[in-house]
């Protein structure tokens, strides 16, 4: 348990903002979901609206420290590649 009072503030600051940070990356895993659906279906229209909005909310998460730079460019560029592949 911690015993200084910067600590115990660190704790209760961690805390709310490990809420924000889940809420962000589901946020972001339900935009890709929606492209991957998209995919899956065969519907190259919808899949790249669903890729173009999609897009801003991945590189927010990387610029925002919840995601690696390097994963959000890995996902888009994959995500890309299936949707030309269509």
């Amino acid at each position: 348990m911690a015993n200084h009072q910067s600590s115990k503030k660190r704790i209760r600051r961690n805390a709310r903002r490990a809420v924000i940070n889940t809420n962000r990356v589901s946020r972001i895993r339900t935009f890709v979901k929606k492209v991957e659906a998209a995919i899956a279906a065969g519907d190259k229209e919808q899949a790249q609206a669903a890729f173009l909005a999609a897009m801003p909310e991945l590189h927010r998460g990387a610029s925002r420290g919840v995601m690696h730079r390097n994963t959000v460019s890995r996902k888009t560029s994959r995500l890309a590649a299936k949707i030309k592949a269509l």
